[in-house]
Parts: C-alpha cells; sequence; structure tokens
C-alpha cells in the first residue's frame, strides 16, 4: 500500500509539473515574519497532542507524562510572551479571546476527534471479536467517509439560511446518535450495524468544520478575517487528532486491563466499547452545551 501511495503521489506531480502554467511574479522579501512564535507553535501543539496519550498510556504521574506535560506549559508561557512581543504575532490575543472562538474550538476538541477515533476502534475491535472476517471494518469506513462527505455539502449551506447554532445542535445530535449505537455492539456485530454507527457519526460532524467557520469569523472585516482564518484553520486541524489521543488510547488500554484481569478478548473488546460509548456521549453533551453558549449570528434570508 505504501509503494501504491508512492506510485500516485508521483504521478500526480508529473502531471501538476506538466501542466502547470509559468507566472512571472514580483516576490518581495518577508519582512517582521513571527518566526519565534512559529517556532514554538510547533513546539507546544507537538507537546500537546502528547499529553494525553502519555497519561493513559505511561501513567499520570509517570516521569515521561510529567516531562511532556512541563514542556508543553513551557512552551505555551514562552509562545504568549512570544505573541505579545511580536508586532506582526502569528496567533492574534483579540481573536482568540472571543466567545465564538473559544467555544467552537472547545465543541471541536470535544467532538471532531470521534471521527478518526472511532475509526480505528472500529478496526480494532473488530480484530478482537470477529479476527476471521476482519474486512468488514473497511465497508463500514468508508459509508463514515461518504456520511462526511454527504454531511458537509448537505448541514454546511443550510447554516446560511437558519441559525447556525440549530444546524450544529443538529449535527451534533446526529453525532451523538452514532456514538449511542456503539452500545449496542456484541461480540457477533453485523456489518450493517457497524456501518451505520460510522456513517451517522460521520454525517453528524461532516459539516461541523465550516459551520463553525463561519460562526467563528462572523462579525470581522473582510481583512481581519482573512488573517484568522489560518488561527481558526490550526486549532480546528488539531481537533481530530487530539481526539484520537484521548479515544484510542481509552478504548484500547480499556481492552489489556480487562484481558489482564482474566476477561476472555472479544468480551473485553465489547465490554470496552461500550465504555467508550458513555464517555464520547458525554463529550458530545458537553460540546452541544458549548454550542448553545455561541453569539447568535443573524442570517439575511433571501427574498
Amino acid at each position: 500500500m505504501l509503494w501504491v501511495c508512492v506510485a500516485i503521489c508521483a504521478a500526480v506531480f508529473a502531471g501538476c509539473v506538466l501542466t502547470s502554467c509559468n507566472q512571472v511574479s514580483t516576490k518581495k522579501a518577508l519582512q517582521n515574519f513571527d518566526i519565534s512564535g512559529a517556532v514554538l507553535i510547533l513546539i507546544f501543539f507537538s507537546l500537546l497532542l502528547c499529553v494525553p496519550s502519555f497519561g493513559q498510556n505511561f501513567g499520570w504521574t509517570s516521569t515521561p507524562f510529567l516531562i511532556v506535560l512541563i514542556l508543553a506549559i513551557v512552551s505555551l508561557v514562552g509562545l504568549a510572551l512570544a505573541e505579545r512581543k511580536s508586532s506582526h504575532p502569528i496567533l492574534s490575543g483579540s481573536f482568540i479571546k472571543r466567545n465564538a472562538f473559544i467555544l467552537s474550538v472547545l465543541a471541536l476538541f470535544l467532538t471532531q476527534g470521534l471521527m478518526q477515533a472511532n475509526m480505528t476502534n472500529t478496526i480494532v475491535f473488530v480484530n478482537y471479536t470477529q479476527p476471521e472476517n476482519s474486512a468488514i471494518s473497511g465497508y463500514a469506513i468508508s459509508v463514515m467517509y461518504v456520511g462526511m462527505s454527504l454531511g458537509a455539502v448537505i448541514l454546511g449551506p443550510l447554516a446560511d439560511k437558519f441559525d447556525p447554532k440549530r444546524i450544529l445542535v443538529s449535527s451534533f445530535l446526529l453525532t451523538g446518535i452514532g456514538c449511542g449505537i456503539l452500545l449496542l455492539f456484541t461480540e457477533v456485530t453485523s456489518v450493517l450495524l457497524l456501518m451505520a454507527s460510522l456513517g451517522v457519526l460521520g454525517f453528524g460532524l461532516g459539516g461541523n468544520g465550516t459551520i463553525f467557520m463561519k460562526v467563528v469569523l462572523s462579525g470581522l472585516t473582510p481583512q481581519k478575517a482573512g488573517a484568522d482564518t489560518g488561527t481558526y484553520g490550526l486549532f480546528r486541524d488539531l481537533a481530530a487528532p487530539f481526539g484520537v489521543a484521548v479515544f484510542v488510547p481509552l478504548f484500547t488500554n480499556q481492552i489489556t486491563g480487562r484481558i489482564s484481569a482474566g476477561t476472555a478478548e472479544s468480551a473485553a473488546a465489547v465490554a470496552s466499547i461500550h465504555y467508550l460509548a458513555i464517555a464520547e456521549l458525554l463529550c458530545v453533551a458537553l460540546g452541544i452545551v458549548a454550542v448553545a453558549f455561541l453569539p447568535k449570528r443573524k442570517v439575511i434570508k433571501e427574498s
């Protein structure tokens, strides 16, 4: 599969080179670029993604976790000081302090990672419960991606016609249904139930990234919105891997712990997926609360 991906990338790259047009443009020297902020952003967010997985895998009082946590805090303080001193900071403090941004990012971190995490956890679950039929997880994952695409093209545009908060709450309810279906999983879970869980989950969260962007950038001037789009994109793109760092170790460590206690592998996987479903439903509920407190955006309906 790796070599297939390499071949595809090489073919696409060759096609881009052959079809690209040579355009002459005036290049200007890069001025006032926030180099220190960029470096500290890389360091801090890399450490942040390690915090939940290190805590669950090595222990919340272990040396590796404490080292990562301390370094993350130090880099965060350094990042805040660097951005305060920079004339053109990468992360705009005034933009980040807005309630629309804080609540949107909080909701994203609580829920967006469920897609990627449940995709991985479904593979693990099927491997434990139905190792002779492990290919069925691939069908469910395909349906999840279809659901994400449909959610993006169906739910996203609705935020322009109706109150975005209502659309977000509706999509989060669908997300909760997708997570709730995990409670129906057994040792002989059918492929249809797997597809239903991931499909509904993907559809519910498919349009959230676009809708949250509209909410976060509402009320800003075009110039300000253009500059702050990158800041929102940074946090949005980190939401999924952060969720994976939380939910995947939570599920796999639950299985390992139950097996160590004498539970059969398949029974341990079922009990652990049910435990995971409850944890995810709680996160979805908290995400809905965050959405409820978002400032209301006025929508002008077309006549």
